[in-house]
């Protein structure tokens, strides 16, 4: 009996040692062989470094103004529209009075969010110094500041209008807030980078980067990585240049690790001295 629960156990065994080793021979096919592309470059100087990053961000940050600049106007409309400032045939009457300051409150919603969202790229690409801390949260959350212009005028306006009845009040209150709400948490950067984060890792010799996304690799083994076929390698300051501003989050984490110290009581590095033979 017990050489029969021996032998079960050691078929068990060989099964799983089987099915391991199966498991390990699809995942090995299943990885993607690298293909790189160098990006060289000669040493640059960190005005020259953050230069290009001012350049890397203005498009964004142009396009992410033009579409404020028409939430505004789209605003604006909507006031007009509510107030019965601004007439149409289609709009003297509910419910087309009700439906045209509705759109323009979406479209005025739309322009925040996506111009939030250009602006918060930019960021990224450009990122501020924390040394001026309101400098850098005015800078990280300028999508909130254009949410409230893009919208509470609309609604005090809506609340003080006395030609306007209780039930148009509340309708329009209650759609400008939630579009106000939807376009803070569009607007705040909930991770945002700061510019001596930036520069902290911009001397490394090597590292990888895809075509798409912000962020650079320490590894090229990275998991983030394992699905991507072409990688482009060279320096972090070449990296930067091309838009990849932030470290691999997974790739800094192994690169702490692995550069882990024993400490002293005081968390020092412990001083080691390499013994010579002669």
């Amino acid at each position: 009996m017990a050489d029969k629960k021996s032998n079960d156990a050691a078929k068990d065994a060989a099964e799983r040692a089987l099915k391991a080793a199966a498991a390990k021979k699809s995942a090995e096919k299943k990885k993607v062989e690298h293909t790189y592309t160098h990006v060289g470059q000669e040493s640059v100087t960190t005005e020259d470094l953050l230069a290009a990053t001012k350049k890397n961000a203005l498009p964004y940050r142009i396009f992410a103004f033009i579409l404020w600049i028409l939430a505004i106007g789209f605003e604006v409309l909507a006031i007009l529209l509510f107030t019965l400032k601004l007439q149409f045939s289609f709009t003297m009457e509910n419910p087309g009075w009700t439906i045209s300051w509705i759109v323009c409150l979406v479209l005025d919603l739309i322009c925040v969010v996506v111009g939030s969202l250009l602006w918060k790229k930019g960021n990224h690409l450009d990122p501020g110094s924390k040394k001026n801390k309101v400098g850098f949260w005015l800078r990280n959350n300028l999508g909130v500041v254009m949410t409230a212009i893009a919208f509470l005028p609309f609604i005090i306006i809506a609340l003080t209008d006395k030609k306007a009845s209780k039930q148009s009040k509340i309708i329009a209150v209650a759609a400008a807030v939630v579009a106000l709400i939807i376009g803070t948490l569009f607007g705040i950067d909930w991770n945002p980078l700061s510019q001596e984060e930036m520069l902290e890792n911009a001397h490394i010799d090597t590292v990888y980067w895809t075509a798409s996304g912000t962020v650079y690799h320490a590894y090229d083994d990275c998991g983030h990585l394992s699905n991507t076929k072409e990688l482009f390698d060279g320096t972090s300051a070449t990296a930067i240049e091309n838009g990849k501003t932030r470290m691999c989050k997974t790739c800094e984490a192994r690169a702490a690790k692995e550069a882990e110290l024993p400490v002293t009581t005081d968390d020092k590095p412990l001083e080691t001295t390499a013994e010579t033979t002669e």
